[in-house]
């Protein structure tokens, strides 16, 4: 049974799911900042997935991107997936900025996560809604 990472947990907002992963919010309202998440129990890494599971994982990512892009208007969406503190797998896709805090270093560990204002997470959510797709289902 899927169960998502205790950090990942305290850490975002739960969006919804795609066919395969789940989507979270990264609670720093500094950037716009998503994490997918495949729902599967023990995986640490993408090839541990099968094969079509591999391609539905990037088909999430790359249709995320390209809605952070449309949505955001983004000098460039970050695509990455680390583990070095959290182990389950996860993806971050993250629209940067010329003028956002950390440009052009890494978001990771830069400088302290500024949390969300409800209203403002309600707008971002807001923005991605009519771009996500009939494929995506909203949280509650």
């Amino acid at each position: 049974m899927f169960s998502l990472d205790p950090r990942l947990q305290a850490d975002t907002h739960p969006l919804g799911d795609f066919p395969l992963c789940r989507l979270l919010l990264s609670n720093d309202s500094q950037y716009p900042w998503l994490i997918l998440v495949p729902r599967r129990e023990g995986i640490a890494e993408i090839f541990e997935l099968p094969a079509s599971e591999q391609q539905q994982l990037w088909q999430e990512a790359t249709h995320l991107g390209a809605c952070v892009q449309q949505a955001f208007g983004a000098d460039k969406v970050n695509i990455a997936a680390l583990g070095n503190v959290v182990r389950q797998l996860h993806v971050h896709v993250i629209a940067r900025f010329t003028h956002d805090p950390a440009w052009p270093a890494p978001v990771w560990g830069k400088l302290p996560a500024k949390p969300y204002q409800a209203a403002e997470a309600d707008a971002l959510r807001a923005r991605l809604q009519p771009l996500l797709g009939e494929g995506f289902i909203w949280a509650a």
